[in-house]
């Protein structure tokens, strides 16, 4: 892991860009510590610039509360290289959308998938890395997004202890039999009115979920519409599962 800038928000807290084996992605630490902190990974639909500020947002409230965070660019985000396979996929997902026709599973396989299989291998290698790192001791939770990359971070990654999981993504059919190997604490947010997601697939996923802890936590409104106060109740889950 190569660290690539640094410096303190007006909080005090640790903001530092990095890169490993050409991933790139940003580390938050709390300002100060007596030990080594509990670490969160901040999941994303892709585009860590143009995400910054609500990253950087979620980052600096987990922090306050002893926390530290981390985010990667998803592949084929950002600056990363494009897969003309995704890229048709995302077209024939527009076309679809724009038509007012259902989207198939062929087209969410062929988008998801794939980004599935090579984000979880980036999301462990990168987590090798940080729990390497002075000050860091786990234990570990994930918080956000692409809801198929968390479920199967959550099902095969046994150092994540808890997650929070955002139900505003596409699901693929595969993902629902990995959602039956998840046993972990999980607090699932749902937006009622989400355009961008098909909200009885969310709920049959959460459903399918095989962990005897599992909350949903579902608000009337869009896909940007999450109401502030989850923010203390997530924080509230992360504490009581990670300190």
């Amino acid at each position: 892991m190569q660290f690539t800038s640094e410096r303190r928000l007006d909080d005090g807290v640790l903001e530092r860009e990095f890169t490993l084996d050409e991933i790139p992605g940003i580390l938050w630490t709390p300002a100060s510590a007596s030990a080594p902190v509990p670490l969160i990974l901040l999941g994303h639909p892709g585009g860590v610039h143009r995400m910054y500020p609500r990253l950087a947002d979620r980052a600096r409230h987990s922090a306050a509360e002893g926390f530290a965070s981390a985010t990667i660019e998803l592949p084929g985000s950002g600056d990363r290289p494009r897969s003309d396979v995704a890229e048709q996929a995302r077209a024939d997902l527009r076309r679809a959308l724009a038509a007012g026709e259902p989207v198939g599973d062929e087209i969410v396989d062929r988008l998801v998938l794939p980004l599935v299989e090579q984000a979880v291998p980036e999301w462990r290698a990168v987590l090798d890395a940080l729990l390497a790192l002075p000050g860091i001791g786990g234990p570990v939770g994930y918080s956000g997004g692409v809801i198929a990359i968390g479920t199967r971070l959550a099902a095969v990654e046994p150092r994540i202890a808890a997650a929070i999981l955002f139900a505003g993504s596409f699901v693929p059919r595969a993902t629902f039999e990995e959602a039956r190997q998840v046993t972990i604490p999980l607090h699932v947010l749902l937006q009622w009115d989400d355009e961008g997601n098909d909200r009885q697939a969310a709920l049959d996923l959460f459903d399918a979920f095989g962990s005897e802890e599992k909350t949903l936590h579902a608000n009337m409104g869009g896909h940007t519409g999450v109401p502030k106060f989850e923010g203390d109740a997530a924080a509230q889950f992360l504490t009581r599962h990670l300190k």
